[in-house]
């Protein structure tokens, strides 16, 4: 249906045009689409020149527009946007809470409980800190109730608040080892410690960092005890919140706080907040109508609230009439005996078919928050489209913000999305759109991995791309940012027996897994990648995946028979193959196992096997990763000279102009390196030569946040500066030390305070084991 005026008009002038050639009064066109007369006033006069895309949608409804003009008014809409980009990667901060609504109200009792408890967590009172369990119904406001405790300003809990989603009602619910991983990262603890440490050695930790803490813990949508006991502190000032649908009957010791539904004056106060007390106040009758048909759920009449805030012209009364409608209720989106989908449903009906569609293909999206790149994959759709579609949803109540700019989607309405989507879209379009999920989050972590390999580095410029991969920092927050829903995608493409691509994402990410040891997951990913292998029938590959996973078993998780009958199997498959490479890299991995566990003579032998190894395949990153580990084998038999030698010749080969790792690599060897050798230096006494080395590496662990190396590093280099009679440097080293406080163990920090105690007192410096 033409009107003659071009999509390049200003969205005013277009405005007046089409409500013309409908032959509608502004108060007609009020009528229709639920918009003031006033607001379309305005818009036409150029008063309002960006109006949301909701407000767009109902304009277009109320004029009865084809797709064509639709499409026309709302490229005018947009024209004063600025261009699009791809999408910044994300800092990663998985443990900040998600922004709390602005027009909380109600639940004051409940408040008034938690407020207690925060307060007698802050002051210490009780023999363990206070928890409380919330529980309540799905949508009745668990999780805003806790965000709302942890933003008042006036919270006794100065350290601040962290919130960890569990996941309880997933088919993987977060396990309790991970959510401590996540939070020990939070506070502080580095990567590379929290590798080393076992499961159990984690959980003292834990234990011992939060007795040190004043803040408030949310663990969101817990799904059994067991995920969040082992969270509980047994000491200190930390209050833990834990919101679940159960009663989570098996935890003791901890305060119930139960929620129902809104009371009517609350839900009243709820529909004045978002939708105004005027209108509200005008008909009171018809808000307790639509509070009543909302189940007084406050997801529900959030939802409701929402779609009327933005149609200011129709009454409440009339709203009610839409939520009465009891076809529009599905049986499955139930919350015990209350029926919440009407409001859904409602919000739904008013949505522009781009944007009802993304709503329904958002139910496909694997973990739980998400940013626009996979919601514009899903939908097949530009980015700024989708970001446009994704505000949408957000004006409507049907999607959430979560940490910076980032969505997610309640539960009760990703069912709701679900169910649309299978009755609308079908079978085939939900696995066309699941394909091209897959396909993308693998193919951009392929090159995010690859930034981190040697040959790689950075991606072929690509305008298209929908996510910044411009230097290794983006690429890494990526990975960890979305790491939920690619690990999903490569779980989809093992099921569907794609094995070449789950090898290929594998190989992609091995460079990398180094800098983020604790995720949890790369056990999985080696051992799918090297199951990939054998049913591939290709031995070398499966070698080099089992190569991978003998790292994961001892790296990540501490399975040291494992991680050697791994490193077995490879050099087995790899000398069948008659691969020469991997049979080198078994040899390191064994040599690095042996060296583990004080087998310094077969870890020599490994090491010298794999050096000849490398050697004869002229692969020199492996050649020089394994130097750095014989110079801790020849330190340990006592061969300092030839450690020292070892360490100047890996210097020597990355002086060559020849030699072209990447800068990440580079680093690491470099790092690795000298630090092994300070030991040597240290042990024997060489305390210049000692202080040169330390200095070429601090600060460099603290950048990649392996806190005790560099408490060890700054009270190491102390010790040595002291020896030298370097009073005033030395004695900055070891504040340095202590200034990491509770990030490193407490006898570096012990060892740090005594040596800081001697120089003050002149005394000679104490006497140090140097252990790495």
């Amino acid at each position: 249906m033409g009107t003659g005026v071009g999509s390049t008009a200003p969205f005013g002038r277009l405005l007046r045009a089409l409500r013309h050639s409908r032959r509608l009064t502004i108060e007609e066109l009020a009528e229709a689409s639920g918009i003031s007369g006033r607001a379309i006033g305005d818009m036409e006069r150029g008063r309002s020149r960006r109006p949301h895309r909701g407000t767009v949608t109902a304009l277009a409804q109320g004029l009865d527009l084809d797709e064509s003009a639709y499409a026309d008014l709302l490229a005018a809409a947009r024209a004063a946007r600025p261009g699009a980009r791809p999408a910044e990667g994300v800092r990663v901060s998985p443990l900040t809470l998600p922004r709390g609504v602005r027009d909380f109200v109600g639940r004051q009792a409940e408040l008034t409980v938690l407020r207690s408890l925060a307060r007698e967590a802050a002051e210490g009172r009780g023999v363990a800190p206070p928890a409380a369990v919330v529980t309540g119904p799905p949508g009745s406001g668990k999780t805003s109730l806790a965000v709302r405790l942890a933003e008042e300003p006036e919270s006794p809990c100065p350290d601040g608040a962290f919130l960890v989603d569990m996941r309880g009602l997933d088919v993987r619910p977060l396990p309790a080892g991970q959510a401590v991983a996540a939070l020990l990262a939070a506070w502080g603890v580095g990567d590379a410690e929290l590798a080393r440490l076992t499961a159990e050695a984690r959980l003292a930790r834990y234990q011992e960092v939060a007795a040190g803490l004043r803040a408030v813990l949310v663990l969101d949508n817990a799904g059994s005890e067991a995920q969040v006991r082992p969270l509980l502190p047994r000491a200190g000032r930390l209050l833990v919140v834990v919101t679940s649908r159960r009663t989570l009957a098996g935890l003791e010791g901890v305060r119930r706080v139960e929620l129902g539904v809104l009371s009517r004056e609350e839900s009243a106060a709820l529909l004045r907040a978002v939708v105004g007390a005027g209108r509200v106040d005008a008909e009171p009758g018809a808000a307790e109508v639509v509070g009543a048909l909302c189940g007084h759920l406050p997801l529900a009449l959030r939802v409701a609230a929402n779609w009327a805030a933005t149609r200011t012209h129709w009454s409440l009364e009339r709203l009610a009439g839409r939520l009465a409608d009891e076809d529009r209720r599905l049986d499955a989106l139930s919350a015990g005996d209350l029926r919440v989908n009407s409001a859904f449903a409602l919000s739904c009906s008013r949505l522009a078919p781009e944007a009802a569609r993304m709503f329904r293909l958002l139910s496909l999206l694997p973990g739980g928050d998400f940013c626009a790149a996979p919601a514009a994959v899903l939908a097949d759709v530009p980015l700024p489209d989708a970001e446009d579609l994704l505000e949408e949803l957000l004006e409507a109540g049907l999607l959430m913000t979560s940490r910076q700019d980032r969505y997610r989607l309640h539960d009760l309405l990703r069912l709701y999305a679900a169910a649309r989507h299978r009755s609308q879209d079908g079978e085939e379009r939900s696995l066309a759109a699941r394909a091209r999920l897959r396909h993308w989050l693998l193919d951009t972590a392929v090159l995010a991995g690859r930034w981190h390999e040697p040959g790689y580095g950075m991606p072929p410029a690509d305008p298209g791309r929908l996510v910044a991969l411009d230097d290794r920092e983006q690429a890494a927050r990526w990975i960890k940012a979305e790491g939920d829903i690619w690990l999903a995608a490569f779980r989809e493409a093992a099921a569907h027996g794609e094995h070449t691509r789950v090898a290929e994402v594998a190989e992609a990410m091995h460079w990398f897994s180094d800098h983020w040891v604790s995720w949890g997951h790369w056990v999985e990913v080696y051992e799918r990648a090297a199951a990939a292998g054998a049913a591939l029938g290709h031995a070398a590959l499966e070698a080099t995946h089992r190569n991978y996973l003998a790292w994961a078993y001892w790296a990540c998780a501490r399975r040291h028979d494992e991680a050697v009958e791994s490193a077995t199997d490879a050099l087995r498959l790899a000398g069948a193959a008659g691969d020469v490479l991997q049979q080198a890299w078994a040899h390191a991995y064994l040599g690095w196992l042996r060296d583990a566990v004080g087998e310094a003579a077969p870890a020599a032998d490994h090491y010298h096997r794999a050096m000849e190894l490398f050697t004869e395949a002229d692969d020199v990153n492996g050649y020089l990763q394994v130097s750095c580990g014989m110079i801790r084998v020849l330190r340990g038999a006592g061969r300092g000279d030839a450690a020292v030698e070892t360490c100047r010749g890996i210097m020597d080969a990355l002086a060559d102009p020849c030699h072209r790792d990447p800068a990440n690599v580079r680093e690491f060897t470099v790092l690795t390196a000298l630090y092994a050798v300070s030991f040597v230096h240290l042990g024997e006494g060489r305390w210049q030569d000692a202080v040169e080395a330390l200095r070429s590496v601090r600060g460099q662990f603290d950048a990649r946040g392996w806190h005790k190396q560099a408490g060890k590093v700054h009270l190491h280099l102390a010790h040595a500066l002291a020896c030298l009679g370097e009073r005033a440097e030395a004695a900055a080293e070891y504040r340095a030390a202590l200034a990491l406080e509770d990030r490193v163990p407490a006898d570096v920090r012990d060892e740090a305070r005594a040596g800081l105690a001697a120089l003050t007192a002149g005394r000679p410096a104490p006497l140090i084991r140097f252990e790495q």
